[in-house]
């Protein structure tokens, strides 16, 4: 019996669909180092209490007791962005296979990710350094308005500023007060189409890959409460793809990854040509792996656990249906009182519904892009699933009070 380490800070309903996934795999036990109450531990899997799951040292010393007690681990495994590089380091310590420090510091750290591809030769945002404000208008000189400035380490637009003006630099500048011991990165603004470039690698070799578009950009929807945010994924994913994939490929190997599931932001320039803004060496988040599995007919959880377990996968993965999600959400601020219109919308599209999870009334509206729930559709023909998705966000309302 293979012990599985899954570090999850806390039991969320995205990572409980990780863990559902490792714990099928034949011939394991997996062991779940978290934060939260045994009361959320999906059937199957061990609960072992960890008093800060985001901490190396927590993290080991956890491990090393589940270890002590079970004759050993096969790996450690976490689907969060913000715990890869203590993963990483807990793998050196235990003598664990998986990605290591320095390539987890490729992946998580933007600024040596894309010093990394640009000596690569692949197409990334001109970028710097920030430590000081002298540095913040120094790349103004060099690059001009718009750029994009953030943490080098932030994940899902996070305390990201697109500043277009002095004015709006004066502001970020402000909030995220650059210094030695507190860098921020600056990168020229990339107009295009945003899209996903996502990949399931085993020992280098991608086994898997997905595109998928964003309706709008995420930071334009961050910046706007109003907008509620879609994502489809088109049925085919031919030759117009072709220089993404040919970038996102060489990307991964320019980083260093062995295996791991990954997930890519990337625009397609007016011109057709890709521009890679970041990758992330983990499952993507806002139900992308439920949104994948759905236009491929099978478990994209299973295969990433297959894949980091096993080290392999099996089948096929035929692209059957074009899928594409709406996240519910409303303008304002305060609780959720209502939301209008939902049996309309349900006439008009709801044959097409294969999964939801609708806002309910009376939680606090969320802060992020993902809003207060989702409706995921599908149809063989892409043109029916945008459709689809405007008739969702022109339809239905959630009000705040």
């Amino acid at each position: 019996m293979r012990t599985v380490l899954f570090v999850a800070p806390f039991l969320l309903e995205a990572t409980v669909k990780f863990i559902q996934a490792a714990v099928a795999v034949p011939g394991t036990r997996v062991v779940v180092l978290t934060q939260d109450e045994p009361g959320r531990m999906p059937p199957g899997a061990w609960h072992w209490k960890v008093s800060d799951a985001t901490r190396t040292d927590a993290i080991v010393d956890a491990a090393r007791q589940v270890m002590a007690r079970t004759g050993g681990a096969h790996c450690i495994l976490g689907i969060l962005e913000n715990i890869q590089d203590q993963l990483a380091e807990a793998r050196v310590v235990l003598g664990l296979p998986g990605i290591t420090p320095d390539v987890a510091r490729r992946f998580r750290d933007k600024g040596v990710m894309k010093s990394a591809l640009r000596a690569a030769g692949l197409p990334t945002a001109r970028h710097a350094r920030i430590r000081s404000t002298h540095d913040a208008w120094r790349f103004i000189e060099d690059v001009g308005y718009p750029v994009v400035i953030k943490p080098p380490d932030g994940a899902g637009c996070r305390a990201t500023y697109q500043v277009n003006t002095a004015d709006d630099m004066k502001a970020a500048l402000a909030d995220l007060r650059p210094s030695p011991e507190r860098e921020a990165l600056a990168e020229e603004f990339i107009t295009g189409d945003e899209h996903s470039f996502d990949t399931l690698t085993i020992d280098g070799q991608p086994v898997f890959h997905n595109v998928g578009r964003y309706l709008p950009g995420p930071l334009d929807v961050m910046r706007n409460e109003w907008i509620q945010w879609c994502v489809y994924l088109p049925r085919e994913i031919g030759a117009e793809f072709d220089p993404i994939r040919k970038a996102g490929f060489a990307a991964n190997r320019a980083l260093g990854l062995g295996t791991a599931f990954t997930h890519m932001e990337w625009f397609r320039r007016p011109d057709g040509s890709p521009v890679i803004s970041e990758v992330g060496a983990r499952p993507p988040g806002a139900q992308f792996t439920s949104l994948m599995s759905w236009a491929h007919d099978r478990s994209m959880y299973s295969a990433w656990a297959y894949a980091m377990i096993d080290g392999k996968v099996h089948g096929t993965f035929d692209r059957k249906y074009s899928a594409g999600i709406a996240f519910l959400r409303g303008a304002g601020q305060g609780t959720v009182s209502r939301i209008d219109n939902l049996e309309e919308a349900h006439r008009k599209i709801g044959h097409l519904v294969v999964e939801a999870k609708l806002p309910v009334v009376g939680r606090p509206r969320a802060s992020g892009y993902e809003g207060e729930g989702y409706v995921i559709v599908r149809h063989p023909d892409t043109r029916v699933v945008t459709d689809a998705l405007s008739t969702l966000i022109a339809t239905v309302r959630v009000h705040y009070a």
